[in-house]
């Protein structure tokens, strides 16, 4: 479906998809739903918890492999010396990322990031043109990447789910500091379009990634949006 868009869909087609579809965009195919988690509420960590098992792997990867430079620069949260580290695949519009992105990441990024331990390289995975719309601005919003993506998280439903997508998403970006005329002129740059296209089909053709968010760390695959007790489990089980 990526492909067909036409070339200036990232900005005129946003409104091309029904809402309901765009926050249900966390696996390739409509049915599959195996591995998008759903969002529960988020609980404090208990020794106990925090104790836990490791949640077993889907499948192990080529990390070598997987860290080889794509089409975009990395965007890094972290040492590049960290003993662990995390790529995840996201889509701007899936909730169970946004859950993840919400309730389990700052915790992860205090306890392991800030400390050194890991290091999280996000890549972009867009199932739709809204999706490709929020990764271009991040990546337009330059060294504000991260923040960009935890506001249009926090916002999703407030843009994602939008009648005028474009409208509730320009909104957003001027509190990013952009005018009218460089959010145009982001929404319409055909190689960034292109780019985050190719981050999602490299992920899909060498990494077989078919559903968000899925995290590749230190080699081993898992899908859906894990808690802090569950990636606290495998990181510590890494250092």
């Amino acid at each position: 479906m990526l492909r067909s868009i036409s070339r200036r869909t990232a900005l005129y087609g946003l409104a091309a998809l029904p809402a309901a579809v765009m926050l249900s965009a966390c696996s390739d195919s409509s049915g599959d739903t195996a591995n998008a988690q759903t969002p529960a509420p988020s609980t404090p960590a208990t020794p106990a918890a925090s104790a836990a098992a490791a949640p077993d792997a889907a499948g192990t990867v080529d990390m070598a492999k997987v860290l080889q430079p794509g089409s975009l620069p990395e965007k890094v949260l972290g040492k590049d010396d960290a003993p662990v580290t995390i790529v995840e695949y996201a889509s701007m519009t899936c909730p169970h990322c946004a859950h993840f992105h919400e309730t389990t990441l700052p915790t992860i990024k205090t306890k392991y990031i800030d400390t050194g331990k890991a290091r999280l390289i996000m890549r972009e995975f867009p199932f739709d043109p809204r999706a490709e719309a929020g990764f271009m601005l991040a990546r337009c919003a330059e060294d504000n990447y991260f923040p960009m993506i935890d506001v249009l998280f926090k916002q999703q439903q407030n843009w994602a789910a939008a009648q005028n997508a474009q409208d509730a998403l320009f909104q957003l970006s001027k509190m990013a500091g952009f005018s009218q005329q460089t959010f145009e002129a982001c929404l319409t740059n055909q190689k960034l379009l292109d780019d985050v296209r190719a981050v999602r089909d490299r992920g899909a053709k060498e990494f077989k990634v078919d559903s968000t968010p899925t995290f590749f760390i230190n080699g081993n695959v898992y899908k859906g949006a894990l808690t802090v007790d569950e990636m606290s489990a495998i990181i510590d089980g890494m250092l």
